[in-house]
């Protein structure tokens, strides 16, 4: 080597040459992530098709069932990019979890639902929606749900892509229903079922929305705006956490262990209050132990919320994993069971291997897609801390818990980001509400012009209205492409035969 290679021109030169390579890299890195999202779900579905292969074995609809099973993974993933975000947002967005962590422990939780809790019947989505006696044959019946499963995959996958979660369920739902027409006709529907589906466009984000609302007005009056903080968090964080657990211990008995247990609903309020009280009791001796040392101020508080709101993140993905699996593998089982007996009118069960398809891919869909309407849901609707994201998640298990009750329909994905919602504008309300009384207080204080307070809106409403239509066009906009999708097979498979 020369000497003057050593030399600081020569030296500052490498530095950046090597700079460059590392951008380079980088940007890299950067473009071919997505690429590597597709090429790992492609080999999924893939599998997934081989699987239903090697155990449906081989019979004149195997082909059938083959497609079914890609269509059921596909439809898998898009959950997990979608669905699973309602549950990790609050948390990730209030800087309790990881990204990683809340991916890591979705994709855990979520599989166990779906396995130890999940699908223990969905005559519903096979039945409940359109009559299947108005199917002419079992031919008819697998295209139609073919059609189904592929058009809510679809709607979905572009739902996530422009950033809106939506209602996996009501994406099934409408999918059914516009095969079931395009088979049948608008006879074939179960129309009051449609309306009860229509009614939760409502009823699930207003009601998640309030009870999140007054969560957060009640923490804020008995603990935030005290003048000792410390000590009223030493009252009424127990109390909280009690309340927490015993409405996630009612939510889990009837929404995520119908496959292991059958309770009902006032056993399930029992075994809730039962548990709450112990939680109560068990917190007051960790609450005080944690409260040591912190100073009075409401950066404090955060940190007394940040456990609860990790465990309820992961109980509501247990519970997420055991019911909407079904959304992925409902449609699915319908096909596996009418291509293997020939009939299509009785309740059907759903296969242990047809399970860990919807399972695993609900897993891969989150770890592959879910960071970015995990973004959205946590930090892009309404900025998030754990009070605020603690109000969210306990919001979802008492809205369905009283919706049960009231027997009214409701979606966990509104819910959620009706939680969201609630917790943003009554921010906005309370802070609106603080500004007039301060002006009372001091007269001379200069009002805020127009163009400031829109600025200040704690609730970004271009996502506020993203979201609403999203919501609003899922079940027609999931009907229309399965009734196309289900004309182009119906086409395809009556010219082929």
């Amino acid at each position: 080597m020369a000497q003057n290679d050593l030399e600081q021109r020569h030296l500052e030169t490498l530095d950046r040459d090597l700079n460059r390579f590392s951008a380079l890299e980088q940007a890299t890195a950067y473009t071919s992530r997505p690429m590597m999202g597709l090429g790992v779900s492609l080999v999924f579905i893939l599998v997934a098709g081989l699987v239903a292969f090697y155990l449906f074995g081989q019979t004149g609809n195997t082909l059938v069932v083959v497609i079914a099973a890609g269509f059921g993974a596909y439809m898998a993933l898009n959950i997990g990019a979608n669905d699973v975000a309602n549950n990790m947002g609050p948390a990730v967005g209030a800087n309790a979890l990881t990204m990683g962590g809340a991916i890591a422990i979705a994709a855990v939780f979520e599989s166990a639902g779906a396995l130890l809790a999940g699908g223990d019947v969905v005559s519903t989505i096979a039945k409940g929606i359109i009559a299947p006696q108005s199917m002419q044959t079992a031919s008819i019946f697998i295209w139609a749900m073919l059609a189904a499963l592929l058009s809510a995959a679809l709607w979905v996958n572009l739902a996530t892509w422009v950033g809106a979660p939506v209602s996996t369920t009501h994406s099934v739902v409408g999918g059914v229903m516009g095969a079931g027409i395009a088979a049948a006709g608008f006879a074939a529907v179960n129309w009051p079922t449609m309306y009860k589906i229509a009614a939760s466009w409502v009823i699930s984000p207003v009601l998640g929305g309030v009870v999140a609302a007054l969560f957060l007005w009640f923490i804020k009056s008995r603990i935030v705006y005290r003048d000792d903080k410390i000590s009223a968090a030493r009252v009424w964080v127990p109390v909280l956490v009690g309340i927490m657990g015993g409405a996630f211990s009612v939510y889990l008995a009837l929404k995520g262990l119908k496959k292991i247990m059958k309770i009902d609903f006032s056993s399930a309020l029992m075994i809730g209050l039962g548990l709450g009280v112990i939680i109560w009791l068990v917190m007051i001796p960790v609450v005080r132990k944690q409260a040591e040392g912190l100073e009075n101020r409401n950066k404090s508080l955060k940190k007394l919320f940040g456990i609860p709101l990790v465990v309820s993140a992961a109980l509501l993905s247990f519970a997420h994993g055991a019911n909407d699996v079904a959304n992925a593998v409902g449609p699915l089982a319908a096909i596996v069971q009418a291509s293997a007996s020939g009939g299509f009118a009785d309740a059907v069960s759903i296969p242990l291997w047809v399970m860990a398809i919807g399972a695993l891919g609900i897993s891969f869909g989150l770890f592959l897609f879910g960071p970015k309407l995990i973004r959205m849901v946590g930090g892009q609707i309404t900025k998030l801390n754990p009070m605020r994201a603690y109000c969210v998640a306990l919001s979802a298990a008492i809205t369905v818990i009283v919706a049960s009750w009231l027997g009214l329909p409701v979606s966990s994905t509104h819910i959620a980001v009706g939680g969201v919602f609630g917790v943003g504008f009554f921010r906005e309300w309370d802070s609106q509400r603080r500004m007039k009384q301060a002006r009372v207080t001091v007269p001379e204080a200069v009002e805020q012009p127009k163009e400031e307070r829109r600025r200040r809106k704690l609730v970004r409403r271009s996502h506020f209205l993203t979201i609403i239509a999203a919501w609003v066009i899922t079940v027609p906009a999931a009907a229309t492409i399965s009734m196309l999708i289900f004309w182009i097979i119906s086409s395809y498979m009556g010219g082929a035969s």
